[in-house]
């Protein structure tokens, strides 16, 4: 029996009762979905990084087309100045040309033989190529082989160098001459 004077006072205050119910619902909502809270946010983060990735990226892939074609036409420019180690004649052929345009003499030329699997396969695409070569001359020639050989058409680089006079005992040397015996390497491809 104590419910009809509640029932009754429920009845005199419809609107209290509505805004109480209203608020009740709300409180229980508003309490079931503040565990989706931290998701969402972990969401809207995700989406906005996304979102600034894709601006960045379409800021930078305007000039894509042209910064490919310019490392297109540089990888063809080292390509062409690589040797092959298997091509030992062509090879050979570069030293040749240097001592005809110096005016040296080669007195010894040897490519070094490189152990399979001493290469760095996989980890580079490239790999020196030794070379073992003694050049007679005098000083400005001999200098001048060493600056053709630095800034010519195969990339190289000087591992050792020695230079030291001719002998006069020597059958054909002349009393300026020197010899240079140079440890090298070439960039190539295995």
């Amino acid at each position: 029996m104590a419910a009809e004077p509640v029932i009754a006072t429920l009845k005199a205050n419809p609107i209290s009762v509505a805004c109480g119910a209203l608020a009740l619902t709300l409180a229980v909502g508003i309490y079931l979905r503040s565990s989706r809270v931290p998701e969402s946010e972990a969401l809207l983060e995700q989406r906005v990084t996304q979102g600034e990735r894709i601006d960045a990226n379409l800021k930078n892939g305007v000039q894509l087309a042209d910064q490919f074609a310019a490392i297109s036409a540089a990888r063809k420019e080292i390509d062409a100045r690589l040797i092959h180690p298997d091509e030992l004649a062509k090879n050979l052929q570069f030293f040749y040309k240097l001592e005809a345009d110096t005016g040296t003499k080669l007195v010894d030329l040897r490519q070094n033989v490189v152990a399979p699997g001493k290469g760095a396969k996989g980890k580079t695409a490239y790999t020196g190529f030794g070379y073992g070569l003694a050049v007679r001359g005098d000083y400005t020639r001999l200098l001048d082989f060493l600056r053709r050989l630095e800034s010519g058409q195969r990339f190289c680089r000087v591992m050792s160098a020695t230079m030291m006079g001719v002998s006069n005992g020597v059958e054909g040397s002349r009393g300026n001459e020197l010899t240079l015996n140079l440890g090298l390497e070439l960039l190539g491809q295995p």
